[in-house]
Parts: structure tokens; sequence; C-alpha cells
């Protein structure tokens, strides 16, 4: 056959290795922080400019949390 178990495992590493940062204590620590802070900005109301400013604050931070699951890029170098 033309896949081995080498070819599956080098397919699934990714998956892994995104599935091991999301379980970090620091990215779940932050990740809980900034949808707890979401939801305390919707149970205590919209009332203010500075309530809204605190939702963006929260969902910036969310959003920041999910990139960093992300692999990181390389840089493509030019010569």
């Amino acid at each position: 056959m033309l896949t081995s178990i080498k070819d599956t495992r080098a397919l699934s590493a990714p998956r892994v290795r995104w599935f091991k940062r999301a379980l970090r204590l620091e990215w779940l620590g932050q990740t809980v922080a900034s949808v707890a802070w979401i939801a305390s900005v919707f149970s205590y109301g919209i009332s203010s400019p500075g309530d809204w400013l605190q939702l963006l604050a929260a969902s910036a931070w969310l959003v920041t949390n999910i990139a960093a699951l992300s692999p990181p890029t390389r840089a493509k170098h030019r010569e």
C-alpha cells in the first residue's frame, strides 16, 4: 500500500500539538478568564460606553488566546 504508519502519524501530528497547546494550564486559565469577563459584561448589562470597551477588551483577549493555538508560521527567506 502507499500509506504507512509513519505517514498517518505525520498527518495527525499538527492536530496533537494543537490539542496539547490547548490543554496547557496557562492557556486554559487565560481562556476561562476571558470568557468569564465576557459573561460578566453581559450579566451586568451594557449601559455605558465603558461597558462596550470592557466587552471589546475581553473579546480581543479571547481572540488572541484562540490565535495562539495556531502553529507558528515560518518566515520565507529571500536571497
